[in-house]
């Protein structure tokens, strides 16, 4: 059975192995199949870590044919076979070009309000502000000496 690259096929898990499961798909009559493989990584949109928490043998499941390489080896794809969700996150509307651009900054929280992350976060930042300001302040008096002499 001669399989196309990015089509859905029905097919039976024959065995699994640590790094991934083979599926066999069959054709219209039994003796006219072909065996894939599908990577762990391709099973589920989650980590796999075991991947019999997934497939089991003898179950029937939809793969994608992703690819074959030179030696006829079929890899196939569980996660790419399933439908695609909706969307979770809304659609941006476009920018109307009648309304200006505002620039609105960064409102600051009070540190009575701010958590212990936010508190460390802004710390650093000024740190990194301070270090910044003393090497730039350095090299400019390290660069007008050397001028003079």
């Amino acid at each position: 059975m001669q399989l196309e690259i990015g089509q859905i096929y029905e097919g039976r898990v024959r065995s699994i192995t640590q790094y991934g499961a083979f599926v066999e798909v069959c054709g219209e009559n039994e003796q006219d199949s072909a065996t894939g493989m599908v990577h762990i990584s391709e099973v589920a949109n989650t980590f796999v870590k075991e991947i019999r928490d997934f497939l089991h043998e003898n179950d029937t499941v939809r793969v994608k044919v992703i690819g074959v390489n030179p030696q006829g080896k079929i890899s196939m794809s569980v996660k790419q076979a399933e439908e695609p969700k909706q969307q979770e996150k809304p659609q941006r509307r476009p920018r109307d070009p009648q309304k200006p651009r505002i620039y609105e900054p960064k409102r600051s929280v009070p540190q009575s309000e701010m958590s212990f992350e936010d508190k460390l976060l802004h710390f650093k930042q000024a740190s990194e502000e301070k270090i910044c300001d003393l090497k730039r302040g350095s090299e400019r008096r390290s660069g007008s000496r050397s001028r003079r002499g």
